[in-house]
């Protein structure tokens, strides 16, 4: 079994958008959003755009662009991988998809029990 578990990835699609993106603005970062004005939509940005805090968990790249999400989110997805997607809609409001006629997608899976226990012994990585 691999030791390797990853917090969050991307489908195929979701690479390809990620590419356009990064051509379009240069390096990405994500924030998966909580609530308030856009759901709980992953927000693209452009590296450096959005403020990080001390309180948010970094949970992986995807193709090189950081993923994060807060602390008290986390603690609802833990046991949960991310799979990130993209689907035809409008992006969040403040999201590099918006007014692409697409838009990143949050799907996720239950870790197994196996991939639980391996992720006990992996530190999270708080801040920035």
């Amino acid at each position: 079994m691999s030791t390797s578990i990853d917090r969050v990835c991307a489908t195929p699609a979701a690479l390809a958008f990620i590419g356009e993106l990064r051509r379009r603005h240069g390096p990405l970062m994500f924030f998966q959003s909580g609530g308030c004005c856009d759901g709980s939509a992953p927000m693209c940005y452009a590296s450096g755009d959005f403020g990080l805090s001390d309180t948010d968990v970094y949970l992986g790249n995807l193709d090189g662009a950081p993923f994060y999400m807060g602390i008290e989110q986390f603690g609802y997805w833990e046991h949960t991988q991310l799979v990130i997607d993209v689907v035809d809609g409008n992006g969040g409001m403040f999201s590099l998809d918006n007014g692409t006629g697409r838009r990143f997608l949050t799907r996720s899976r239950l870790f197994t029990d196996e991939e639980c226990a391996l992720l006990r012994f992996l530190p999270v990585q708080q801040g920035f």
